[in-house]
């Protein structure tokens, strides 16, 4: 065998020709495209950021109005849930308060005999689980979240308005 033996074997590349095939940086493109569409895509569906925003913080509104009927029959006292629409803050039991984003709009609808002053709004929770009512929305543009408490039975629902203010 002589020393200048050819490298070249059957069934492998030769070395004058490149190996075909995907690179690196091709298959990282093709992931980080699939990434931004899927990411827009999401956010058509579910209305982006404002749409998050908007369930969000009717969500925890729910949340805490069904935490004040649970303290008003765990404890067999009466609770209040208090809501400023125009502060855009609300307050429950035992220390628990928040805000609501600048950019969503608060409306109260309850009674008036409950209302803690002028501009505020309240639901009071009974100890056998009834309440005052009322309801809380939340609206931004057309899109509009709806908190309901039942006054007879207490019962906190929320759903989804999409009619005109």
């Amino acid at each position: 065998m002589s020393a200048t033996r050819s490298l070249y074997r059957p069934g492998t590349h030769s070395p004058g020709r490149r190996m075909r095939g995907v690179s690196l940086l091709e298959m990282l493109l093709v992931v980080g495209l699939i990434a931004a569409a899927s990411l827009l895509a999401a956010a058509a569906f579910t209305g982006g950021f404002a749409g998050a925003q908007l369930r969000s913080s009717a969500k925890e509104i729910a949340a805490q109005l069904r935490y004040t009927r649970t303290r008003a029959i765990a404890t067999g006292q009466p609770q209040r849930f208090v809501i400023d629409p125009a502060a855009r803050t609300w307050q429950a039991p035992d220390g628990r308060q928040g805000g609501i984003p600048d950019a969503l709009e608060v409306r109260f609808t309850g009674a008036r005999q409950v209302q803690p002053t002028r501009g505020e709004g309240a639901v009071m929770f009974f100890g056998d689980g009834a309440a005052t009512g009322g309801r809380i929305q939340l609206r931004r543009d057309s899109a509009a979240w709806n908190v309901d408490v039942a006054w007879l039975t207490g019962e906190v629902t929320l759903a989804r308005d999409g009619g005109p203010p």
